[in-house]
Order: structure tokens, then C-alpha cells, then sequence
């Protein structure tokens, strides 16, 4: 799927409302000479019925959008209050994905089209809370005209050359220009540049309870997601993604290209789920490393505002619920549960003692 935004390829996100119409109704014509009120207001048509089809594909769409939006929600504290743990995987964004019509394939992009009123223009799905973008007002929805002066494309390759237009922006300036469409109105806003850490969060469109991390993107599985009981849970293995890319562990373990093959196909509407077929290749993770991405991702945690008390007892009840014997799932590729309990134990209790003597959050 495509993914947009002039930016670092952080945080894409599905569209968020479904029957969103990037046009706006007409009112019927009226006449000069007569009053508007006794004028005849004819019955307004009604909206074409969508095919089983289409419809199937709508629900489809509205299902992942939900479970994007909340990835995208919880991610924003972890990826704009970590920059500076983040280090050199730290970039400048300016928080918001975008797609238009052709972002979705077949029946996708027609529902896309027919229920989400998204067409050529790229089309704001998804703002990130916290980001320059939102405090400018960007809005989900916004069609976007232009940026830095220059006008932004339509069409089939416009995620793509939009990119080249915001890219150079984002790294020169500390402030973007933007002319947005709104309610059939144009809208001119400044959107501040946002520091923060430069990974794409990704929903992994299959039900096998996991999470991976390629070193550029943190992906969570729908089954995965169904697993959490709430946010913080959710966060926990966001922020363990996370730190792993930071620590480069992806790239030790000779693992990138196996896991960013995996995590492009379970982007896709229809991923070929055979690759999750045994250990999908990878290898499983040595508990130091684990260890030391527990650590890191707990110091993110706290600086992002999420309760870290609970972070032993979610790993230990999913290690028990889904084994290492469970394929390709999370606790196959990370089968070192005690030692990571006994390094999230002696983590947390070091983070209280820093936040009680007022010390900043830094391993």
C-alpha cells in the first residue's frame, strides 16, 4: 500500500473515516426575483447503493482504519518524546500520512472512491497527536493543494512525488507553508517541523499474534492487537520495536530483509499469509538483546507518559497464553521470557529511583 508523507516514512495510517467526501453538495438554484422561501425545494437524490462487493471492501477498510488509528494514537508520544533516545534514527516530520484514491488496489480503490470520497488528490488520513501538524490544525480529511509555495500532485503516482516536494522542505525549514482544501474552501496553514523518531508504524494485516521490527519499522499484528487488554499494553510492544531498531538489533541478527519482506506483505490488503508458514525465516532473538530493548523501551515508556508497572505481568501472561511452541508468533522469535522479566524488573525499579530523586530519564 502506498504511503505518504513528504516527510520520514513515519507513522503511515489507513483511511480514518469512512463516507468522508472531499466534495461538498450543492443547495439547489435559486432565483434572483423570488424569496428562497417560496421557492420549491426538490427531494435531494439519493446516494448510490454500494454493490455487495464494494461494500464488503468499505467494511474491510473501516475495520483496519479503526485498528491504524489506534497504532497511530498510541505511537505518537513513544516516537515525538523519544528523539533524543532515539539518537541518529531521530528525524524531522511534519506528522500527518495522506493517500488518495490509488493508494488502495481493485475493489479497494473503488471503495476508496465510493464511500471514503477520496479521489486524485491526496487526501489527509491520519494526523499525529503532539506533531507540528496538529497543533497547526491540520485536520483528517484536508485535501492537500500545495506546500512550500509549490503546488502538490494528483494521481496515480502522487504519494510518491509528493515526497520529493515535502523531503526537502522538512530538512531545511523549521516551518511549512500549506494550502489545504477544507469544506470546499481553501485554507492556508504554518505547520512547525516536529523532531521525533524517524519509524513507520505499520498494522500486519494477518491474525498470528505478533510484532516485528525490521530497523526502519515497527509492525503489529491485528491478532496482536486483539491480544492487549488496553493502550499501555499496545505501547509496551511498540516501544519494544522501537528500541530494537534503535539498538540496530534487526541488522545483528541478520534479520532485516527477512523481517521487512514479512512486514511488506502484511501491509498488503491481501497478504500471502504462507510466508508465516513455521519461523518465517527468522531467527529467534538472543534474551540479551531482548533484555537490552526492554530496557531501552521502558525508559521511552516513562518519558512518553505510560504506566510501566504492568509491563511484567503483560509479557508473562503472553508468553503463557502463546508459548515459543506457537509458530511464528512473537514468543517463538523471542523465546528468552525469563531473563527479559528479570531485566524489566530491575529496569523499573531503577526508573522509580530516578524519577523520585528527580533525575533525568536516560539509561
Amino acid at each position: 500500500m502506498t504511503r505518504i508523507i513528504g516527510l520520514h516514512p513515519a507513522v503511515p495510517a489507513i483511511a480514518m473515516a469512512l463516507l468522508l467526501s472531499a466534495c461538498g453538495t450543492t443547495g439547489p438554484i435559486r432565483s434572483a426575483s423570488v424569496p428562497a422561501a417560496a421557492q420549491e425545494q426538490p427531494e435531494p437524490e439519493p446516494a448510490p447503493a454500494l454493490s455487495p462487493r464494494m461494500a464488503a471492501a468499505a467494511d474491510t477498510l473501516t475495520k483496519m482504519a479503526a485498528l491504524q488509528d489506534r497504532l497511530y494514537r498510541v505511537a505518537a508520544p513513544l516516537l515525538i518524546n523519544n528523539a533524543e533516545l532515539c539518537k541518529s534514527h531521530a528525524r524531522n516530520l511534519l506528522g500527518f500520512t495522506a493517500k488518495n484514491r490509488y493508494s488502495y488496489p481493485g475493489e479497494f480503490n473503488e471503495a476508496a472512491q465510493a464511500a471514503m470520497g477520496m479521489g486524485d488528490r491526496l487526501q489527509v488520513t491520519g494526523v499525529l497527536a503532539g506533531s507540528g501538524a496538529a497543533r497547526a490544525g491540520l485536520r483528517r480529511g484536508d485535501g492537500l493543494i500545495a506546500a512550500g509555495g509549490k503546488p502538490l500532485p494528483v494521481g496515480s503516482n502522487a504519494s510518491t512525488l509528493a515526497g520529493a516536494v515535502f523531503g526537502p522542505l522538512v530538512n531545511s525549514h523549521a516551518n511549512i507553508d500549506m494550502k489545504v482544501e477544507r469544506d470546499d474552501k481553501v485554507h492556508l496553514l504554518t505547520v512547525p517541523v516536529t523532531r521525533a523518531c524517524g519509524f513507520g508504524v505499520e498494522l500486519g494485516n494477518a491474525d498470528n499474534v505478533n510484532a516485528y521490527a525490521d530497523g526502519q519499522r515497527v509492525m503489529i499484528t491485528r491478532g496482536m492487537i486483539n491480544f492487549t487488554q488496553n493502550d499501555d499494553e499496545l505501547a509496551y510492544l511498540m516501544a519494544n520495536g522501537i528500541a530494537h531498531n534503535v539498538l540496530g538489533h534487526a541488522a545483528t541478527q541478520r534479520n532485516a530483509n527477512t523481517i521487512g519482506s514479512i512486514i511488506d506483505n502484511l501491509m498488503g490488503m491481501h497478504p500471502d499469509t504462507s510466508m508465516l508458514i513455521g519461523s518465517g525465516g527468522i531467527r529467534a532473538m538472543p534474551q540479551e538483546l531482548d533484555a537490552a530493548a526492554d530496557t531501552l523501551s521502558l525508559y521511552m515508556l516513562a518519558r512518553a507518559g505510560y504506566n510501566i508497572d504492568g509491563a511484567n505481568a503483560f509479557w508473562k501472561r503472553l508468553a503463557a497464553a502463546h508459548p515459543a511452541t506457537v509458530l511464528n508468533g512473537y514468543v517463538a522469535n523471542h523465546p528468552g521470557t525469563a531473563h527479559r522479566l528479570a531485566a524489566i524488573d530491575k529496569t523499573v525499579a531503577e526508573i522509580k529511583a530516578k524519577q523520585a530523586a528527580r533525575k533525568p530519564l536516560t539509561p
